[in-house]
């Protein structure tokens, strides 16, 4: 080994050792910033040791060397405006279309590999390997991310789409697939073989996203992020690059973890997901009661809520995806503020899943500035629950359905925030209408509860002008 090769190979390991400090520090909210940032100087140092190794090295051509500088600045470019624009409801949409990049990316680079060496006939299985493990995992991983961020965005309909015989055509994509792959390790090495199992693979990433329904979208999204940590590792062992290994190990293991939690949180498995999840779009634009029976509703006006609220001990309040939607983070924050400086205790109950990813509501909240010690988590909020005077339920619906506790539904066993424990309940919707399970809710018909049918960020607003003059009279 020179002294080169020693210092780069030194160098990709104080990479991997920022990635590993800053996933650590990703785990809790208060840290999560600090992580980011330690985990993109990893990165940083270790796109900068690659270069400077391949020019040293001899690598490349001026035509490759363009292409990379030219593609380097417009993604770059691109990357840092999408995600300094992108809107809070958004964000699952983004990661879901950094995967599919991701796995994409992975994916060329194994083709590319296996193309410069003759077709693969001057590669050793520790090399090919990798390289059909990598277009198999990266194509699946691209073409089933992009149609989760269609299922997200709405451009795709989030119910299941299913069609006669899915689950066959499945088998048999997925065996083509399989079965190119390993003649392309057993015989020819020919680039049309390995050609079919990207085809494949490509068509098999869709078709098994297809029938995920919009409840279980962002669980699938967490996997596909799996995916791609382990189709950058099999391109780290196709091109001999360690950094490339280390990270893509951490994306796989995290993604892994990461998808269990999440199902764990829906009390549902993960191959039920990929199997066929549940769920619709409860994105309807509406602002009313709907179209159901209202005969049990009790509706609320802004000064009843302003009122309790005032008056009120201990609050507690629910984010949902109707929190993200309406852009009402800085509204609830200042509600809440304003609650605290007359004496009210408020917290934030925080679900698991709440939104359309996991921490989507603590990184909606950080937004607004809201400190990290009133985000209380499932278990310790729902013990806040049962001493609380109100609970505040803002855009949500399946994490505090009830029905959860009884079995034969769609959320049967998944736990929940317990908002019903609370004395007095105010849910604030747009309508009537479920979330992305499609169930009603007995929470809404509930005698304790009040129904406040408003866009999040003017009823907050309005109620925060309520309260204003109750807790100055």
């Amino acid at each position: 080994m020179t002294v080169f090769e020693f210092v780069v190979g030194s160098l990709y390991l104080a990479a991997a050792t920022l990635f590993v400090v800053g996933l650590h520090n990703m785990r809790t909210p208060s840290n999560a910033r600090a992580g980011n940032l330690i985990s993109a100087g990893g990165m940083v140092i270790a796109v900068l040791t690659t270069v400077v190794f391949s020019i040293v090295d001899g690598g490349g051509t001026w035509l490759g060397w363009g292409a990379l500088v030219v593609g380097g600045a417009l993604g770059g470019v691109y990357g840092a405006l999408r995600a300094r624009t992108v809107k809070m409801t958004d964000i699952p949409q983004l990661v879901s279309i950094f995967n599919a990049v991701g796995g994409g990316a992975a994916a060329a680079v194994a083709c590319a590999t296996f193309v410069l060496h003759a077709n693969g006939a001057e590669l050793d299985p520790t090399t090919s390997i990798p390289i059909v493990l990598d277009v198999f995992i990266g194509s699946i991983t691209f073409s089933g991310s992009l149609i989760a961020a269609g299922k997200l965005q709405g451009v795709i309909p989030g119910q299941p789409i299913t069609f006669p015989g899915s689950r066959i055509v499945n088998v048999l994509v997925i065996a083509i697939a399989v079965g190119a792959g390993v003649l392309t390790l057993l015989s020819t090495h020919s680039i049309l073989l390995l050609l079919i199992v990207f085809v494949a693979s490509l068509i098999f990433g869709v078709l098994m996203v297809l029938p995920i329904g919009g409840a279980d979208a962002p669980v699938i999204v967490s996997l596909l992020n799996a995916f791609t940590g382990l189709a950058v590792a099999m391109a780290g062992f196709a091109i001999n690059n360690q950094a490339l290994i280390i990270a893509g190990a951490l994306v796989g293991a995290a993604g892994t973890i990461l998808t269990l939690q999440m199902a764990n949180a829906m009390n549902r498995s993960v191959v039920s997901i990929i199997l066929g999840g549940f769920g619709t779009s409860d994105s309807a634009s509406s602002t009313g009661p709907g179209d159901q029976d209202l005969t049990n509703i009790r509706q609320l006006t802004v000064d009843d809520v302003a009122i309790q609220l005032a008056y009120a001990q201990r609050v507690l309040i629910v984010p949902g995806y109707g929190l993200a939607a309406a852009q009402a983070q800085h509204e609830v924050a200042e509600l809440a503020k304003l609650l605290i400086g007359h004496g009210v205790d408020v917290k934030y109950a925080i679900h698991p899943v709440a939104g359309r990813m996991p921490g989507h509501m603590n990184v909606l909240l950080a937004e607004a500035n809201v400190p990290y010690d009133q985000m209380l988590q499932l278990d310790e909020a729902n013990v806040a629950f049962d001493n609380c005077d109100v609970a505040l339920v803002v855009g949500a619906n399946d994490v505090c359905n009830p029905d959860a506790r009884k079995p034969g539904n769609a959320v049967s066993g998944m736990p929940i925030l317990d908002a019903d424990h609370a004395r007095s309940v105010v849910v604030m919707k747009r309508s009537m209408r479920p979330g992305y399970a499609g169930l009603n809710n007995p929470l809404f018909t509930d005698p304790q509860t009040g129904m406040f049918f408003a866009d999040a960020k003017k009823g907050l607003a309005d109620i925060a002008v309520a309260v204003k003059e109750y807790v100055s009279a």
